[in-house]
């Protein structure tokens, strides 16, 4: 498996490329609308195309560059089934199974941070059936976990967050390596760690929020901090409203 992280520093903000260089397919999560130029040359470089671009959900802290790289490159565009958006895309559900050669992505529907969240069970057929690593998107973070506010019912959704960690994430195996869409400079959770991976055994034993009940949980998160800039003006552009002019 290729596999490269892209670290945005001013925002505390992860994108991810990968994919399988024996047949030449690749992914890319999360991209970024100022630097979607960067994605498709490293791909060339490694002899991958780029044929599924995925969002884990519709950021509200800065532009995607999801739907422009799907149409720059002919990728699919992948979202959520739920996402609320107003063009057209593949929609994905929870177990949905994509491929990239001998790379092998699960869908795990997560809501929480956002309803139509999701998280990515990456397997490399090629080192074995187990799956290796997680995107985690918004949902979980090192050290720390998403904010359910940002779409409103942040109470319900801190409930579904709660639900989606504990029946879902935390019963994966405990050396599956997690990659965040966030680190620390990021307004979308509290108490993000600077180190930008971990693993889901390490965040069991040392991530504050999940020895948490339910109730705590839920009580915890109503603490987070001020809602990001330009919050509305950037959900308006990810959500296809083009005529919007959004900073990020």
């Amino acid at each position: 498996m290729i596999f490269r992280p892209y670290y945005y520093f001013d925002r505390g903000c992860a994108a991810y490329l990968f994919g399988c260089g024996t047949l030449g397919r690749c992914a890319v999560v999360d991209a970024r609308a100022d630097d979607v130029e960067s994605y498709e040359p490293f791909a060339g470089s490694k002899g991958l195309r780029i044929t599924h671009v995925i969002d884990t959900h519709v950021h509200a802290d800065h532009r995607s560059g999801g739907a422009e790289l799907a149409r720059r490159t002919g990728a699919q565009y992948c979202l959520h089934a739920s996402a609320d958006v107003v063009f057209p895309f593949t929609p994905l559900k929870d177990g949905d199974d994509i491929e990239l050669g001998n790379t092998r992505v699960k869908v795990v529907h997560t809501p929480g941070h956002s309803p139509d969240s999701i998280c990515l069970l990456v397997t490399d057929l090629k080192r074995g059936t187990d799956p290796w690593f997680v995107l985690t998107g918004d949902t979980l973070f090192v050290g720390a976990v998403g904010r359910p506010d940002l779409p409103g019912c942040a109470r319900e959704n801190a409930a579904d967050l709660y639900t989606s960690l504990h029946e879902k994430l935390l019963n994966l195996p405990g050396d599956l390596e997690i990659y965040p869409g966030h680190f620390s400079g990021s307004v979308c959770g509290t108490g993000l760690s600077g180190k930008p991976t971990s693993t889901i055994a390490f965040e069991r034993r040392w991530n504050p929020m999940l020895s948490l009940d339910r109730h705590s949980f839920i009580e915890a998160l109503a603490n987070v901090p001020p809602k990001p800039e330009e919050m509305d003006r950037i959900l308006a552009f990810n959500r296809g409203h083009t005529s919007v002019e959004a900073s990020a």
